[in-house]
């Protein structure tokens, strides 16, 4: 492993993810998961207070309406642009990247992807059964979300996929997946957090452990290096580290952060209480 990984392997970063990447060498990270923006902060607040008793909500919603999910259509194809040319630049053949979407944004990651040579796998629906209702009643309710999986590998298709334990993992909150079948390309998995994810604070758009942790067992392995350059809260480094992955993380609000830092020093002190248990016993 060279020193520049080494420098930054296991750490968040507070800084921009184009930056932070330009800095990795090629070929050199097995997995990435980008939550990036998804450009939705437009159009008018919504937001609901929970006054009203409603069925399957847990607490109160925003919009998200953020300053750095609020860009013109050039912008935002650029931006997506350059930190997808870096992502594919450090990706090892042999790897693979996740990128979370709606259909504010998709589309441009989809042709993209296409235009840069990032090879789709698959396109998988993560359905979100206890979606926030639609308050105006002049659309369907939007209840799902997006991921495209894909790798660099070119005509070899090296990436790493573990098959048995998509098709024989227990999978219980996932009301569709049926033991001992084959995993299909939509996942229920709730949106809704546990306590420690939410325990030292929460970002408007954090996916839940869940997800991650699937993605995460599905195509990396122990011991490998999973990059987010979206880091938000930290929740794929946590997933990450959790699983015994390697992580490297960029963040640039310091707010989030901060949180992330002590999400992943949690994790640690419950990964070295569990094996001092262990020895224990």
């Amino acid at each position: 492993m060279c020193k520049q990984i080494n420098n930054i392997i296991n750490t968040i970063q507070n800084t921009d993810c184009i930056l932070g990447m330009k800095k990795i060498p090629d070929m050199s990270i097995d997995l990435i998961i980008a939550d990036p923006p998804y450009n939705l902060s437009k159009g008018g607040h919504w937001k609901w207070d929970n006054s009203i008793s409603l069925k399957g909500m847990g607490g109160n919603w925003n919009k998200v309406m953020e300053n750095w999910d609020n860009m013109s259509f050039e912008d935002y194809w650029n931006f997506t642009e350059q930190w997808l040319s870096e992502a594919k630049r450090i990706l090892k053949p042999t790897g693979s990247i996740w990128v979370c979407g709606t259909y504010h944004n998709m589309g441009i990651i989809n042709i993209l992807f296409q235009k840069l040579g990032i090879e789709i796998i698959n396109e998988i629906i993560w359905y979100k059964r206890n979606a926030f209702p639609n308050l105006a009643g002049r659309r369907f309710t939007a209840s799902h979300e997006t991921l495209l999986w894909g790798h660099v590998g070119e005509k070899k298709r090296e990436y790493y996929f573990d098959y048995v334990y998509t098709k024989n993992g227990f999978f219980a909150e996932d009301l569709m997946k049926k033991q001992d079948k084959q995993m299909r390309t939509v996942w229920d998995i709730p949106n809704n957090k546990d306590k420690e994810e939410l325990l030292y604070g929460k970002h408007p758009t954090m996916k839940p452990q869940k997800l991650l942790r699937r993605i995460i067992s599905a195509t990396s392995k122990l011991g490998d290096i999973c990059l987010t350059p979206f880091s938000g809260s930290g929740s794929e480094c946590v997933a990450a580290k959790r699983l015994n992955r390697n992580y490297i993380g960029f963040e640039t609000n310091t707010d989030y952060y901060n949180l992330s830092l002590k999400r992943i020093t949690a994790m640690g002190e419950m990964q070295k209480n569990r094996l001092e248990l262990a020895h224990a016993a």
